[in-house]
């Protein structure tokens, strides 16, 4: 059988806080979360576990995500010596809709439609988590990190595996339109 890893992470700083989105690789991460097709189990990393998380992401047949190539990967390249996209097979389900549509959505807008329900939290909310951990220590506020991150990935889990069984996703576009997007994930290994 072949070895999905579903993955997301959360990072410690905004975007704001180290000088914009194209300092990704300065925003370190808090918590990340794979869910591994091989023993169908989320597996949770934190910074000092990161080597742990780049290899199971490389040694994965396939990584599947949510901008994760265009974002997570990026925060996590602070931590290796070679591109982990080059040395990864991804499909990136934010990249693949902005190709067809020309115009990004949010996991969320796709979800929420698709799936009929969505995230529990925010980004914003990890951040602020995670700033309430550095000051208190409090295991709680990683474990909040940890528990929104694993629901990201089941909710990326979820809109692939509709995807790759009904062949298409929806969203509603800024006028309220339904919009069927096709979508072709069926793995030919």
């Amino acid at each position: 059988m072949k070895n999905i890893v579903y993955f997301d992470l959360e990072t410690r700083r905004s975007a704001a806080q180290v000088g914009g989105w194209h300092e990704a690789s300065k925003m370190g991460m808090s918590v990340g979360v794979t869910y591994s097709t091989k023993d169908n189990a989320y597996h949770i990393y934190t910074e000092d576990q990161v080597m742990q998380l780049i290899e199971e992401l490389q040694n994965a047949d396939m990584v599947v995500g949510y901008n994760h190539v265009g974002f997570d990967y990026q925060v996590l390249q602070a931590f290796a010596f070679w591109t982990i996209a080059d040395n990864t097979r991804n499909l990136d389900i934010c990249s693949y809709l902005s190709s067809k549509l020309g115009h990004r959505l949010k996991l969320d807008s796709v979800a929420s439609v698709t799936l009929g329900h969505s995230k529990t939290a925010e980004g914003t909310d990890a951040l602020k988590w995670w700033a309430e951990y550095e000051q208190t220590g409090d295991p709680q506020k990683m474990l909040d990190i940890a528990r929104y991150c694993c629901f990201d990935v089941k909710v990326t889990m979820e809109v692939y595996r509709f995807g790759v069984e009904n062949g298409y996703v929806n969203y509603v576009d800024k006028k309220g339109n339904l919009i069927r997007i096709d979508v072709d994930w069926k793995l030919d290994w």
